[in-house]
């Protein structure tokens, strides 16, 4: 780690992983919190840096740090991925955050924006972590940034009572489709590296090129995460055969404590009328439910149509801009949201006087 007396600063990072001094910062494996975790942060900066960009370290004092990355047109932002379920500053000692982040803002103030985003609205140390930056100059403005549904299940619920659940036009398609999955396909699950996993990985991007899914901006994440994820023993990796042997549908999941987080799911367009997508997905959260016992399931980034049907809870992902006003491209970006306000209360005010008088 650097000396106390060169801190705080910014540090590149290299494309083969966070440094080792970085362990004492970073979630162990099985905590809970794999997104803080070194597997995914070495996966990100092996297979996920947008061209042109540099990843970045702020570390503040000696109990802070921030995965930033420099994009191609200069603004600092999050180390975060369009796969990125959460992001949070790595601290030691949550209570000493405010004192790190005032220190570390005053060094990035040549910065007129930096980004946060992916972030859990009630995260602990997020308040004395824009408090800090506010108090070295900065301006912390937060947006909306994607919707995330997930579940928590109560002790000892079993697939049975998590179907119960369901809403009835799904528990139906479920037990009709599982019926005839019985007879006609096999269901693999992959957690250990070696041949079975290379096999599945195989399987997947098979099923990818052949599914609905658009070109996927890093070719090369999917299969590096599965294998590191596996390593720490966080993989779950579902493949969905027909009798034949052809892979229908594939989907993997992280699991970190008893959270069980789903990152990646496809199934061939080709097959779409057997539904081989929602069968795979009932097999792997029967067998997350029944032999894992997870008490949290997370469907990922976004709200797709589907994803209210599986789980029961939306919870907002948030994002800060922090704005230097001293800076002309910081006064525009406070001047944006200040004009955008401002808008959104002239079109409130519209509408109730449109309520209180009727034309």
């Amino acid at each position: 780690m650097p000396s106390a007396t060169d801190l705080p600063r910014l540090l590149p990072l290299h494309h083969q992983g966070l440094p080792s001094w970085c362990d004492r910062f970073l979630a162990p494996a099985g905590s809970g919190d794999f997104f803080a975790s070194r597997a995914w942060y070495d996966t990100v900066l092996a297979h996920a840096l947008p061209q042109g960009s540099q990843p970045l370290l702020a570390v503040g004092e000696d109990c802070l740090l921030l995965p930033l990355l420099r994009e191609g047109g200069g603004r600092l932002r999050s180390l975060s991925t369009p796969y990125t379920l959460s992001w949070r500053p790595l601290a030691t000692r949550k209570e000493d955050i405010g004192g790190a982040a005032r220190a570390l803002g005053q060094r990035l103030r040549s910065e007129p924006l930096v980004q946060l985003d992916t972030l859990d609205a009630e995260l602990p140390g997020l308040d004395s972590l824009l408090n800090g930056m506010r108090a070295a100059g900065f301006l912390p403005m937060t947006f909306r940034h994607f919707g995330n549904w997930w579940q928590q299940l109560e002790k000892g619920t079993s697939w049975a009572q998590y179907l119960d659940g369901r809403p009835p036009p799904l528990r139906a398609t479920i037990q009709r489709k599982l019926a005839r999955a019985q007879r006609e396909s096999r269901f693999e699950l992959i957690s250990c590296p070696g041949a079975e996993l290379e096999a599945g990985i195989q399987a997947y991007e098979e099923v990818r090129a052949k599914s609905w899914k658009p070109h996927e901006p890093f070719p090369a994440f999917d299969a590096a995460l599965m294998r590191a994820a596996s390593r720490c023993g966080a993989l779950r990796l579902g493949v969905l055969r027909s009798s034949c042997g052809r892979a229908l549908a594939a989907q993997y999941w992280v699991t970190s404590g008893s959270h069980a987080a789903l990152l990646k799911l496809a199934h061939v367009e080709a097959e779409r009328k057997a539904s081989p997508g929602t069968v795979l997905t009932a097999r792997m959260i029967e067998w997350l439910i029944d032999q894992e016992r997870v008490a949290a399931l997370d469907l990922g980034r976004g709200d797709d149509a589907y994803k209210p049907l599986w789980v029961q809870q939306r919870r907002q992902r948030m994002g800060v801009l922090l704005a230097n006003p001293l800076r002309p491209a910081g006064l525009m970006a406070v001047a944006r949201q200040a004009a955008g306000r401002g808008r959104r209360q002239a079109l409130q005010w519209i509408g109730r006087r449109r309520d209180e008088n009727p034309l």
